[in-house]
This record gives structure tokens, sequence and C-alpha cells, in this order.
């Protein structure tokens, strides 16, 4: 996850007095509002719990009152002491650290603990009302879902709520998987928007977990429900024989049948994003990004308007980070605005290329962040796999401590206009075969991607 404090605002308190509030965006969007005392408060329950020696530095007390350069180096500081806590395997997991931000999350939208209805959305557009608690956080609803539908206990964790806005053209884009830090009803109200709804979907990317779900009847029929929009969307490549196969096992009610003919389709059990911009292999070229199959795939349009499609492993990813920048102007960053923060975010990722060959990728997209989501869920789940784990406990532990960062992992210093950067788990730790150096012709050299599906050399033996 991308812990920011882009901006602070002046507010005021009931009696008139101002205070300086600091603005903690999670994944670029604005997750609470917190004054300094708050995160004070915070720091010494988590000394107190787990002692000095892990605890993160924090900010000094201040006896006189802050100008505006030290409120804004306070806000450096508050946001370094952030992303510290969350990275750490054991703070970041913390009930105590992740009740904190519930908590801000609802004094921030100022929404009190009431029992209301959640609309929660298949992927099929079907609606599941939920009665739940405002202040209930995702777990909580998505196992109210889960009994709503009859879902067994142990497939619940092969599923997650997305949060996802509905675009003009019909089609839609997904913004982020929900967290255990936040309440999903807040999450949604706040946004003052019916574009936006939450949404089921499974969690996981190894094709092989469809046999534990397709087991169950709702399982089934989620996953089904899910296939078909997949391929009425577009996201799934069907040809026009295929299409007559696959209509054919929907008239005869062949669910099973139908999945796994889905199964052997291109890109069956892909993320795809907007259309945004990379680096690769030029400089502002339009691609259009998809998620899935331990890769992330690329159709990129070149500025003489041909278009070439490659894919990264995430076996040749020696490490990726995600980037935000605040907007300039008079070429000098404002982060201490009470406006609204429009963050460019950016995913860059070091890459395998060839042999002794590393190469860094960058990818610009508002979903830079769920990109990188969608990287470590992969990573995490290979890991499991590699080790002999559950995905029920992956699914239950994916942001804990199960899966260790190393020091060289922690936010930098950023760069003049950087609001924040985190670097996620390196792949040369898992001892996968894909960042091993090898003479095999699957390696990419320099000038491949002048050919068709310039990357198309590397495929599932990378494992």
């Amino acid at each position: 996850m991308h812990f920011s404090i882009p901006e602070t605002e002046v507010r005021s308190n009931e009696n008139g007095s101002t205070y300086v509030a600091y603005n903690i965006h999670v994944n670029g969007v604005l997750h609470c509002r917190v004054r300094y005392s708050q995160l004070l408060g915070l720091h010494e329950q988590i000394k107190k719990e787990y002692g000095n020696n892990v605890v993160p530095a924090f900010p000094p007390k201040k006896i006189f009152t802050l100008t505006p350069a030290e409120v804004d180096q306070r806000r450096e500081q508050l946001e370094k002491y952030m992303q510290a806590v969350r990275q750490d395997p054991i703070l970041g997991s913390s009930e105590m650290f992740n009740s904190f931000l519930r908590k801000a999350q609802q004094e921030t939208q100022q929404i009190p603990t009431e029992e209301v209805q959640l609309e929660i959305y298949l992927s099929n557009g079907q609606k599941v009302k939920v009665n739940i608690l405002t202040s209930d956080q995702t777990e909580d609803v998505l196992e109210a879902v889960a009994s709503k539908l009859d879902l067994p206990d142990e497939l619940v964790g092969y599923f997650s709520l997305f949060l996802v806005q509905e675009r003009e053209d019909g089609g839609c884009t997904y913004v982020r998987k929900l967290q255990e830090f936040e309440l999903p009803y807040v999450s949604i109200t706040s946004l003052h928007s019916p574009d936006y709804r939450i949404v089921l979907r499974k969690s996981y990317w190894d094709t092989a977990y469809d046999s534990d779900v397709m087991d169950d009847r709702v399982g089934l029929n989620l996953l089904y429900a899910q296939t078909v929009s997949d391929i009425e969307r577009g996201w799934i490549l069907v040809n026009k024989e295929q299409h007559r196969q696959l209509k054919s096992l929907q008239e005869k009610g062949s669910k099973k049948e139908f999945i796994r003919l889905a199964q052997t389709l291109k890109y069956y059990g892909y993320i795809k994003f907007d259309p945004c911009i990379t680096d690769f292999p030029e400089k502002g070229c339009h691609v259009i990004v998809g998620a899935g199959n331990n890769e992330l795939n690329f159709h990129v349009k070149l500025p003489n308007d041909q278009m070439k499609e490659g894919s990264f492993k995430v076996t040749r990813m020696r490490c990726w980070r995600v980037t935000s920048s605040v907007p300039v102007a008079n070429g000098t960053a404002n982060p201490s605005s009470s406006s609204k923060c429009d963050v460019k975010l950016e995913l860059a990722f070091e890459y395998l290329m060839s042999k002794d060959r590393l190469q860094w990728v960058t990818i610009t997209s508002p979903q830079a962040i769920m990109m990188s989501i969608c990287l470590q869920s992969m990573v995490d789940e290979l890991m499991v796999k590699k080790s002999g784990g559950s995905i029920k406990k992956m699914q239950k532990k994916r942001l804990n401590g199960t899966f260790q960062r190393s020091d060289s992992q922690q936010t930098v210093k950023s760069p003049p206009l950087l609001v924040g950067i985190e670097v996620f788990t390196k792949l040369s730790s898992v001892s996968l075969r894909g960042l091993s150096s090898s003479n095999s012709a699957s390696d990419i050299s320099g000038n491949e991607f002048h050919g068709n599906y310039a990357f198309e050399g590397i495929g599932d033996d990378d494992l």
C-alpha cells in the first residue's frame, strides 16, 4: 500500500482556534485527516506495546507555533513515519494501527456508527444488499456478503471487495482493492458519486484454484458470472468459433464446461487497466496494460501508430516502486495547499531484459498502485505455492508478516517533486528461475521490440 501526506489544511475548532490537519492519502486517495497530536498518541501506543527498538523515528514536539516551512518539514517527517510503520511486517499489520486508520477515516467523514444497508455488486451487475454497521471493516462486509450468498467459509478467502468506477462508455475502472483498515461504507459514501460501486471478484491468479471454487454451487455461479462479464467487456479474447462454442455451452447451462473452455482463452483471469503512458520502448507511448498469468501485458501504440504487444513476467522483475508527485506551479510544488491535491502516479519496475541486462520500465497511470497491488499479490501467490502453503492463509496474511521486506525496501528520501516512494518484495529472495542469468533464446534483446509480439519468448518455463 502507498501511504502519503501530500497536503495539509488549516482548520478551526469549535471554539474558533485553528490547527494544522495532515491529510493522509492511501493509494493516492484521501483516507483521513488527522492532527499531529493524534499521530503522537498512536506513536506512544506503539512504543508501549512493541518497544522503542521497533518504532520508527517520530518528529519531535515544538514549543512555538510552526512556520509554514516547519509545517511542511513535519508533513514530510510524518509521511515517512506512516510509510515506515506500514512497511514493518509487525506494526503494519497490527490491529492497533489498522483500528487507528479506521477510526480516523470515520471521524474525517463524520459518519456516525449506525446500522445501514450496503449494496455490493457481482460481476454481472447483480446487487447483493447486506445489513451492516457503518463502522464495519472490509473483512466484516466480505463475510456478510458471503453469508448472504451462502458461500462456504472456506471459500471466502478466494474473493475480495474492489472499488470500481463505472465509465460513460459502459466500461469500468478498477480503482483499488479494499483493505483491512478501510470501512467500505465510509469509503463508498465519501466519494459522493453514483459512478462508484463495490464489486465482489475473485482475488487469486492461478487458474488451478478455480477447481476449488467450482466444487461449490455458489462459488461456481460467482466464477461463471465473472467469466461471462470479462468476455463481454473484451477482457478475454474470443474468436468466432470459440464464441459459438461458448454460446452453445451457455444454452445448455454447462457452467463448468464454459469456464474450462474460457480458461484456454487468451487473457483469462486478467484485469485490464485504462489506457495510459509508458516509456517503453520509447518515451510517451500510449499503452493498455493487463495483469494476469504472473505478468504485465502491454499493448503499445508506437509513435508511427504501429501496435505492438509484449509481456513482462513478474519472475524477471528485480523490484518495483510506486512514486507520486504533486502539481507544479511556477516551478515549485505546493504540497501544503488546502485545495484538492491532484497527484500524478507512476509505477516503475526493474526488468531482466536479457542476460546481465536490467532496465527500468515506467508506467504513468492513475491506476499505478492498483497495478502494484496486482504485482504484489502475484508474487505472494508464487511464494505461497513454492512453500506449499494454502491460498486461504495467504488471502488473510497477504499484507502482514508472512511476506518479509528487506531493509533496502524501506522508504527512501524523495526527490523534490516526489511525495513518496515504496519499493516492494524483491523476487531474488524467492529463488525463482525467472531471475537467474541464462543463455536461453527466450531472453529479450535490445531490439526485439521492433518485431511482432516482442516479448513472447518469455513463457511459463520462467517459473
